[in-house]
């Protein structure tokens, strides 16, 4: 592989909240390659969200990195302190597009306004040029009849348009690095598959990096090359989108997807995982997802392990792959989707 364009290494980002430090990142690691399409998955308050944020600065003002290091071109961006730096990045080189996009864009600016003033801000376009470069971009994402709706509010959109409007402003500067958060999580799935198709091709024709963050695997199949998998704060599992379908290794991935609906077999109740997530204000021993593991070893319980690595591409953070650690079948959803996938290879 080519040097990554973004390198995150052991980022550990903390909150401040009621007087306690909730530790919302541990040691998650991870690096992006230029043109590929990277899906982070995992349960809401797995961290996901939060470990994009700090590649552009827009932790609240609660929060910190409190180590690690995020390198891209040349800097280390866990250093940034100020706006200023912020500036030189956010919007320009790493951009996101955010989860509901009625709270993005503001109700009182026309829509022409609002990715104008990126251009301006980034591109140093004015007045007429500005002008025909936003209703340019309009157009590149699907909003008919650009030149009347660069003149009018999100009001008088739908929620597909005003999503097509988010990656407008987001792909105003041809960023390098593209974060989608959850994109399509409030739209219906008729326009899901809309906004998906949209992301993909910009992707191709602005051979922009895609970071997509979600909790639904099924989209994950449609837009990622590889895949990490988040678990309290940490990054469990990663692997090429093929080796986490159909070889998962961690118990964790195991529950994420025998909990898929669309897999599930018919009279049978669907799987849920049961108990909760770790209480991240406590310091966690072992592995986070080991109470909630019917797999567990007792070791799980007082050390955290290591990543083993599967192949050149795949990685698992778990004990089951220790050489000296007993022989554990995946579940029988698991090792159907990995036969089927066996069957269709050969």
């Amino acid at each position: 592989m080519s040097e990554p364009i973004l390198s995150a290494r052991d980022v550990v980002i903390k909150f401040s909240l009621r007087g306690q430090t909730l530790t919302a990142v541990r040691g998650a690691s991870l690096d992006l390659y230029e043109g590929e399409s990277v899906a982070i998955v995992g349960e809401s308050g797995s961290g996901k969200s939060v470990f994009t944020k700090s590649w552009i600065g827009m932790l609240d003002a609660n929060g910190w990195v409190d180590s690690g290091s995020i390198l891209f071109e040349g800097k280390d961006l866990a250093k940034f302190k100020t706006e200023e730096e912020w500036l030189t990045i956010r919007g320009k080189k790493i951009a996101m597009v955010f989860q509901d996009p009625m709270t993005a864009l503001n109700p009182l600016r026309t829509i022409g306004s609002q990715i104008q003033e990126t251009l301006e801000l980034h591109q140093g376009l004015r007045g007429q040029e500005a002008k025909r470069r936003t209703i340019e971009i309009l157009a590149q994402v699907g909003i008919s009849e650009p030149e009347m709706r660069y003149r009018q509010y999100p009001h008088e959109f739908s929620g597909g348009m005003r999503q097509r409007v988010v990656i407008a402003i987001a792909i105003a500067c041809n960023p390098r690095i593209l974060i989608c958060d959850e994109p399509t999580t409030s739209l219906d799935v008729t326009i899901q598959a809309q906004i998906l198709e949209l992301i993909r091709k910009l992707q191709k024709e602005l051979k922009v990096t895609l970071v997509y963050i979600t909790h639904d695997l099924g989209v994950v199949a449609n837009v990622a090359d590889r895949v990490a998998v988040m678990y309290a704060g940490e990054i469990i599992e990663y692997g090429t989108v093929e080796e986490i379908f159909y070889d998962p290794r961690h118990p964790y991935t195991w529950a994420l997807l025998s909990s898929l609906p669309q897999l599930g077999i018919k009279g049978q109740p669907l799987y849920s995982i049961r108990g909760t997530p770790p209480n991240l204000f406590n310091e966690i021993r072992g592995d986070p997802f080991a109470p909630r593991n019917p797999q567990a070893l007792k070791i799980d319980f007082v050390k955290s392990p290591p990543f083993f690595q599967v192949s050149p591409t795949h990685y698992a953070k778990t004990w089951l792959l220790d050489p000296r650690a007993p022989k554990v079948e995946p579940p029988e959803i698991v090792k159907a989707m990995r036969a089927k996938y066996e069957r269709y290879a050969v």
